[in-house]
């Protein structure tokens, strides 16, 4: 009998998450469905032109035709690729950015999962994007692709390092890894929020995120110029979908954990504010940061490969250690 109610809560579980789950997918797909829509339409008004207009009220239905687009094209792999991992790069790369979200803190009683090492978490789990990456450039067999699936790696690689190191202050100041109890340490006045201590911090984090979601000014990995399209240009149909997709739903994960490590996710700006439901504060910091990347994208050009790289070693790492010895000694005699 035990053992049939312990099946029983164990399936009640497991049904629960997996509700979850889908709930929080068809979120992140409305979510990339009208990022498109609304980055067009910013980087239009900010370069003086009307941006989609023509597919629905004022062109709301023109994200959903491209969508359609892309699921109803021919699916096409070269004769000479490597079948199998050019079939399994897509899936490697979005399945990662999707499962990183289970960590997200969105108000204090409602998070998919609240993990004692949550950061470590999405950090471990948005590294292996990169191998799907990789793979997919190499596996196409064309020089293109290739040279955008190894820009991608050296990228990413050298990024990913003064991303990580810039959250350890975080880490330092909050005594803990869970995201939750990350928010739950800044206060309800934005003085007390993370990105005033952390300003060192912040700047390094910012940058370095930009760069891991290789967009402008640091989309070398698809530079079009000299790559044709990087490492997905032998990709068509729903399998360059997939490599889009993740694209906007990291926009999607950078977005929120901007939001949780430093601008107090949950929290009012003012404690006299605080009567506003927490939903509100942590959807509004997160627009402003997806805006903040679409004006970016809209205003700064693209750098030279060299120029990334030297900025990524001899600029953001030392940065980033420099932070976590202040916060280190500040949080040791203060």
């Amino acid at each position: 009998m035990d053992s049939l109610l312990q099946g029983s809560l164990t399936l009640g579980k497991f049904s629960m998450f997996l509700l979850v789950g889908v709930v929080l997918l068809m979120l992140v797909l409305g979510f990339v469905t009208y990022a498109i829509y609304f980055e067009r339409k910013v980087i239009g008004w900010m370069q003086l032109r009307i941006g989609p207009n023509r597919v629905g009220p004022f062109g709301l239905l023109q994200s959903v035709a491209d969508v359609l687009k892309l699921l109803l094209k021919e699916d096409t792999i070269p004769r000479k690729a490597e079948r199998t991992l050019f079939i399994l790069a897509p899936v490697i790369t979005f399945v990662p950015s999707f499962a990183v979200l289970a960590t997200i803190p969105y108000t204090q009683n409602w998070f998919p999962a609240d993990l004692n090492v949550g950061l470590l978490y999405y950090v471990a789990l948005s590294g292996i994007s990169t191998i799907g990456i990789i793979l997919g450039g190499w596996a196409s067999n064309n020089k293109y692709s290739l040279l955008g699936g190894m820009r991608s790696a050296a990228q990413m690689i050298s990024y990913e390092v003064p991303l990580v190191l810039s959250t350890v202050g975080v880490v330092l100041l909050s005594g803990s890894l869970s995201l939750r109890s990350i928010v739950e340490g800044q206060g309800d006045n934005f003085w007390e929020w993370n990105f005033l201590p952390q300003i060192i911090g912040f700047g390094v984090f910012i940058i370095a995120a930009v760069s891991e979601l290789n967009r402008t000014p640091f989309d070398l990995p698809e530079a079009e110029s000299e790559l044709v399209a990087g490492y997905h240009v032998e990709y068509s149909g729903f399998r360059f979908a997939f490599f889009m997709l993740a694209e906007y739903v990291y926009v999607y994960a950078i977005a929120c954990l901007t939001t949780v490590l430093f601008l107090g996710g949950w929290h009012a700006p003012l404690a006299i504010l605080d009567f506003i439901p927490g939903i509100i504060w942590f959807l509004l910091k997160f627009t402003f940061v997806v805006f903040f990347l679409f004006w970016i994208r809209a205003t700064m050009p693209r750098i030279r490969v060299d120029q990334l790289m030297s900025l990524g070693w001899k600029w953001l790492l030392p940065l980033a250690l420099i932070n976590i010895f202040i916060t280190a000694i500040v949080k040791q005699f203060i």
